[in-house]
């Protein structure tokens, strides 16, 4: 499931199933120095500009406070310089679609466990997007929909006709969609693990607003996207991400959870470990480059992280504000001594996130499982705060 911090989780006995964990032991000081694996350069946290007990202060608090946080990791000019990873419960989409079941278990995480990432799953579809539109194998952004479904042609009117890709992109498309505070059983989401077409399911509905005019949330808009993805490339979401983009950063222990028609769920179903979601982060930070190589287009990247519609949500607000949406990106601003800065963030239920601040060239990963819960976004905005606080120097 995807970003609904209000969704009360409802138990479906019919997927219910048993939950594996792991017994991997956390960190014994969360101030040190990371291990050095993978390819990730790790220092001390004052190298990179940071005041050591400040940063110091908020790792220690996460690693022995309550809130079940099972990841934080901080990374700043593509050197890691804090990670601490905690035991706690967690309801992962492969196992019945994260939805409840009574067997979850504790989890004890590391730096190789892999994570439901949520939501974070629609910011790493307009990831691929970008990419499939500068190849010339994706729809222009002003392309109407419906034109890219001759099956659907029952549902042509004028209203759905002018709902464009781009409307798509930015939660805009005025159709009428409910996925958050109506529960799991009720809400518009939960019957997109079953559909057979995303989009007929999309379009078959009202259009209560003109498009481009109203944010709503909508899994179904993403799942469409990656639909069109796949139509045109002949290749599984999947096989995509793996070509694309998972190989070029070098992540390769990564899955995306399939539907029951064994297509991977485009509005959620990505499962990276914490390290792995940092290198999206600083792909990010450096404008679509990773090691020398143009990964993602640079000017996508602007496009997808600038706001293009306000959702008039202050979940995740860090000064006084409402969040804005890019495409399939959260944005928003922050006050770092006397300079308000952009930021832009990808977001999943539970408390994921992958947090960028280009101007202090900052990556920030949170993995949770609070599931359905608004508090602990709240709560991760204090931490995010307290990080940025810690910075020194540019």
């Amino acid at each position: 499931m995807s970003v609904p911090s209000f969704i009360v989780v409802c138990a479906l006995p019919f997927l219910i199933s048993a939950c594996s964990s792991t017994s991997v032991a956390s960190p014994p000081n969360p101030c040190g120095v990371p291990p050095a694996e993978d390819d990730w350069p790790t220092a001390k946290m004052t190298t990179v500009g940071f005041d050591g007990q400040a940063l110091c202060q908020t790792l220690t608090q996460v690693a022995q406070g309550q809130d079940n946080v099972h990841a934080l990791l901080v990374e700043r000019h593509g050197t890691l310089v804090g990670e601490v990873y905690r035991t706690g419960p967690d309801l992962p989409i492969s196992v019945a679609y994260g939805l409840w079941h009574p067997f979850a278990q504790d989890t004890a995480f590391d730096s190789q466990t892999q994570h439901d990432v949520r939501s974070v799953s629609k910011s790493v579809v307009s990831l691929l997007y970008g990419i499939a539109l500068d190849q010339g194998k994706a729809p222009a952004l002003d392309t109407p929909v419906l034109s890219l479904y001759p099956d659907l042609a029952d549902l042509h009117n004028p209203q759905r006709d002018a709902i464009q890709v781009s409307h798509l992109l930015t939660m805009s498309s005025g159709l009428a969609w409910q996925e958050w505070g109506r529960g799991t059983l009720f809400s518009d989401e939960t019957p997109m693990y079953w559909k057979a077409s995303p989009a007929r399911y999309l379009f078959d509905r009202e259009r209560p607003d003109l498009p481009g005019r109203t944010f709503n949330y909508n899994g179904a808009g993403t799942a469409t996207l990656a639909d069109i993805l796949s139509q045109r490339s002949g290749k599984s979401l999947s096989e995509l991400a793996r070509s694309e983009l998972m190989e070029p950063l070098g992540i390769h222990q990564w899955e995306w959870v399939a539907d029951i028609h064994g297509r991977p769920l485009a509005f959620a179903g990505l499962r990276l470990t914490p390290r792995d979601m940092l290198k999206i982060g600083r792909l990010v930070n450096n404008k679509g480059r990773w090691h020398g190589r143009q990964v993602v287009p640079e000017q996508w990247i602007e496009d997808s992280t600038r706001p293009h519609i306000s959702t008039h949500l202050s979940l995740l607000a860090l000064t006084e504000e409402t969040t804005g949406y890019g495409y399939q990106w959260w944005t928003g601003h922050v006050n770092w001594r006397g300079q308000i800065l952009d930021w832009a963030s990808a977001m999943g239920n539970g408390g994921q996130r992958i947090f960028v601040v280009p101007k202090l060239d900052l990556t920030i990963v949170l993995t949770a499982g609070d599931y359905g819960s608004a508090a602990i976004h709240h709560r991760e905005n204090r931490l995010i705060s307290a990080i940025i606080e810690a910075i020194a120097a540019p």
